[in-house]
């Protein structure tokens, strides 16, 4: 006790700056990094000054302009799942490895539960044991908050909880990816800590079936669409801007007391779905509303609400965006970006 609180006392100090001077000179994998939040991780490893950021995508769910462009940036086409694949990005021998690829998302994972299982499943497992063979500086799991504890547990969300009572593939899989990150440290001493993300939205995420709700309600309104609100739309979810999930990712991959863990990393704020129909309408200047649609049959989770008291406390975990500044800026990226999203979505 004596020791964490110690540690607490150190991390609490730490700005965000001096969490990225540890990345300085150093290279980093990110797979799946194509993606929103790999995007914006890359961007922010990018500043530290980087001996190299190498970048794993199959662009099944994600796009290669995205992707920023910089000469410390390698970008490998291809699946975690592709030995050859992983055998090149590893290659560059990675002192830290943060594995955000998966196979997203829930409706995703009830239509293809087979994909779902190799990818989050045996793709965990094999980034894992690269990662140990490449003996790295920290192995950090993009695990999910909406999933592990199910949807019958305790507000707020607390990481000593965790439901083996789960609605889809995705939430089983994601749980098993944690099981096997405590099995390598347990047994192979890998350093490895593990994010529970809530519901991130930000720039650099591309509407589409299986994406998340903010992105494809922006779309839908940019183009004069009624949101389309499931259930009754008090339902709410713990959103979290992609800004502050890549702080508190980069500091799971450097300090101490992280290892081991797993912790939440979100807004510990409740919001609705239909308030947040009205505030993307608002914010849109969609005049045509919002229609109601049937809830989908696995999602049985009514509330969402994350406590990050875990992440304060041991990581200096500190998230400053408002919402509603969030979803501005989440709106002008879709804005400025809409023939390149158009695109995408009829290929």
């Amino acid at each position: 006790m004596v020791q964490e609180a110690a540690t607490s006392a150190m991390t609490k100090k730490m700005s965000s700056q001096e969490v990225l001077n540890h990345y300085r000179k150093k290279t980093i994998l990110i797979t799946g990094g194509a993606g929103c939040i790999g995007t914006n991780l890359a961007r922010a490893l990018i500043k530290a000054g980087p001996e190299r950021v190498v970048i794993l995508d199959d662009l099944s769910a994600a796009y290669e302009w995205n992707i920023p462009k910089d000469s410390k940036v390698t970008f490998l086409k291809g699946s975690i799942l592709d030995e050859e694949m992983m055998k090149r990005a590893f290659g560059y021998k990675p002192e830290y490895v943060f594995h955000l690829a998966a196979h997203f998302a829930n409706q995703n994972s009830v239509d293809h539960p087979e994909t779902d299982l190799l990818v989050n499943g045996l793709g965990t497992l094999r980034a894992l044991e690269y990662s140990r063979l490449a003996d790295v500086e920290r192995f950090v799991f993009a695990s999910s908050g909406c999933s592990v504890y199910g949807s019958n547990a305790p507000l707020p969300l607390r990481e000593d909880f965790v439901s083996i009572h789960l609605d889809t593939p995705y939430q089983m899989n994601k749980l098993v990816g944690e099981l096997y990150c405590n099995y390598f440290f347990d047994y192979y001493k890998l350093p490895v800590a593990t994010a529970r993300y809530f519901n991130v939205y930000g720039p650099g995420e591309v509407p589409g079936k299986y994406r998340n709700v903010i992105p494809n309600f922006i779309w839908a309104a940019m183009h004069g669409k009624a949101l389309p609100v499931m259930g009754t739309g008090k339902d709410t979810r713990d959103f979290t801007f992609v800004g502050d999930i890549v702080d508190g990712t980069l500091r799971l991959g450097v300090i101490e007391g992280a290892l081991g863990g797993a912790f939440n990393l979100a807004s510990e704020t409740e919001t609705s779905v239909i308030d947040l129909a009205k505030m993307v309408n608002d914010v849109t200047h969609n005049k045509t509303g919002t229609t109601y649609t049937s809830k989908r049959d696995w999602d049985k989770s009514s509330r969402r609400r994350a406590s990050i008291e875990k992440a304060k406390r041991v990581l200096g975990y500190d998230p400053q965006t408002q919402f509603a500044d969030g979803l501005r800026t989440t709106y002008e990226w879709i804005r400025s970006n809409s023939k390149l999203i158009s695109n995408a979505l009829d290929e």
